[in-house]
């Protein structure tokens, strides 16, 4: 195979309309953008989101509530999520990425679910209760920095 010979497969490339090329063609005279109006005009055509002059539904929706931008977002993972760790292993969030269960971010551990092994917990946030049963199985509890 030379690379230089490459070429697309026969009917998957189409060639270009060329538009305002005679009557014939199906899109001589106005090429296509009509007659008169904002569209037909060089230059012309409205922005996204209007819609004619009607009020655009950005601004029909209503508004509400409040979005802090310095919130603190965390990936929950529970206890139950803890099962394929072994007693005594440590869990922290990139052996929780190396297992498929977490993606990116900062991680909290819920309590839900129960545990039955003492396991070396490091996270960036604990419930109470995740806190309370994993210490009652006879584990530790390791906050990370949110830096």
């Amino acid at each position: 195979m030379d690379l230089g010979r490459l070429r697309p497969a026969k009917g998957t490339r189409h060639a270009k309309k060329r538009v305002g090329r005679g009557a014939g063609s199906g899109t001589g005279k106005t090429s296509g953008r009509g007659h008169k109006g904002q569209g037909s005009r060089s230059g012309g055509g409205v922005r996204p989101g209007f819609e004619g002059g009607q009020m655009p539904l950005t601004r029909r929706v209503p508004k509400r509530g409040f979005h802090n931008p310095f919130r603190t977002a965390y990936t929950p993972v529970n206890l139950d999520g803890l099962g394929p760790f072994e007693a005594g292993q440590e869990v922290s969030p990139e052996s929780l990425r190396k297992m498929g269960l977490l993606g990116r971010g900062l991680v909290k551990i819920l309590g839900r679910g129960e545990l039955d092994r003492p396991l070396t917990v490091k996270a960036h946030g604990f419930s109470r209760t995740a806190r309370e049963k994993i210490e009652a199985a006879g584990g530790r509890t390791e906050v990370l920095s949110h830096v």
